[in-house]
């Protein structure tokens, strides 16, 4: 990046006042993040849930054991289970079709959901983690800025206090010189908090205070993003989405044939004191043939698709859009600093020195210094531009992909 020079001696101080934290790149930040997001949590359990489902889909229907009294209790020759017939029997479903080997492959595809997901929200992780290490590097230049701000309005109103004390200017250039001053202070104390609130923000990610942290990297990216393509995990959800709609399809087609249900046992009669076999089948009659749960999740497949065809086509659009936007945003900010300010800088000292011949007014002076304020202003709300873009930009690309989960880089499309 082409950082400002707006005073040597101010940089020298605030790497100083810095130094002494400890220094941690981007990519750090967010593998400290990552090791500690409770968004981990969210992954563990979905995938534990997906596992515990694939279990219960496997696990073939319990048989039953009945057991029977007829002719137990009556009247006459009915009385004290003389005619008794007691029928103790066991019986089991059969499932029929691929009804099992369907309910088996949805609770994989819904698991394979849940693996993409989780990757899809460290990625959420990684670019909130980059948006507060960006606020850290735009805070840090914002009281660079106002420090410089500050000296130089100090050095500006020793000049009017010289003028003032030798009868060159009226009094109230010095009371003018002296509220500069203290709108330059109060905003260079404003500049501060709002430093060490940013690296508070941050090192809120894996628990820590900020007061030990020292970001490093580049504030505007060296060249721009580019033709990018949209993150593999995405596409990964969208097919692990997609497959899981498939596979409902699947098991609801499945489910449209009957079970058979057998059983089989043994009659105990009293009377005689003889046992019989029992046996047994039963076959379902009639039924839809569930055709409108297949009918249901047949449309929900196809607006699941449609759905993510054109999620598809707008991200690539948006991705195309903020390219555009952060390109012009940090080019704007480099030649602000390469061709604007140089100018404005050169054009307050000549005015100085023009003051200081008695040449030009305090109030020349004035003008002069809040071009060079404007200046940096306006390159502090272009940084802040490409700050709003940026981690939408790595987002939708996936850059940090590798850093939020290296072991699943295998199994993205």
């Amino acid at each position: 990046m082409h950082r400002p020079i707006w005073g040597a001696a101010i940089l020298v101080a605030l790497w100083s006042s810095s130094a002494a934290a400890e220094p941690i790149t981007l990519d750090a930040a967010i593998a400290r993040a990552l090791a500690v997001a409770p968004e981990n949590q969210i992954g563990i359990a979905a995938a534990d849930a997906a596992r515990a489902g694939v279990i219960t889909a496997a696990t073939r229907p319990l048989g039953e054991v009945t057991v029977e009294a007829e002719n137990a209790i009556g009247s006459g020759a009915y009385s004290r289970f003389n005619q008794a017939e007691i029928t103790a029997s066991y019986s089991q479903p059969i499932e029929n079709g691929a009804r099992r080997a369907a309910r088996i492959s949805l609770a994989e595809r819904q698991g394979g959901v849940a693996t993409a997901a989780a990757l899809t929200r460290r990625l959420d992780v990684a670019a909130a983690v980059e948006r507060a290490f960006i606020d850290v590097q735009i805070a840090d230049a914002a009281l660079q800025i106002a420090t410089a701000r500050l000296t130089q309005e100090e050095a500006l109103r020793t000049e009017a206090i010289r003028r003032v004390r030798g009868y060159k200017d009226p009094l109230f250039v010095e009371t003018a010189a002296n509220g500069r001053v203290a709108e330059a202070s109060l905003a260079r104390d404003e500049a501060h908090a709002n430093a060490a609130a940013a690296r508070a923000t941050l090192a809120h990610f894996w628990g820590g205070d900020g007061s030990d942290v020292a970001v490093n990297g580049e504030l505007l990216r060296p060249d721009g993003d580019g033709a990018a393509l949209l993150a593999s995990a995405d596409g990964l959800l969208a097919e692990a989405l997609l497959a899981s709609a498939r596979a409902e399809v699947a098991h609801e087609r499945a489910s449209a044939t009957n079970d058979y249900r057998w059983s089989a046992g043994a009659r105990y009669l009293r009377e005689s004191r003889d046992v019989a076999l029992v046996a047994g089948i039963t076959i379902s009659l009639g039924g839809n043939r569930n055709r409108g749960n297949i009918a249901q999740a047949e449309a929900q497949e196809r607006q699941l698709a449609a759905e993510q065809a054109a999620n598809l086509a707008e991200r690539e659009r948006r991705l195309l859009q903020l390219i555009a936007m952060a390109e012009a945003a940090r080019t704007r900010a480099n030649r602000l600093v390469r061709d604007i300010y140089p100018i404005n800088a050169r054009t307050l000292a000549e005015v100085r020195a023009g003051y200081n011949r008695g040449g030009f007014s305090f109030q020349n002076i004035i003008e002069a210094a809040d071009t060079i304020a404007a200046t940096q202003d306006d390159w502090l709300a272009a940084v802040t531009r490409y700050r709003d873009l940026l981690p939408e930009i790595d987002r939708l690309t996936g850059r940090f992909a590798a850093i939020a989960a290296p072991q699943l880089q295998e199994n993205l499309p």
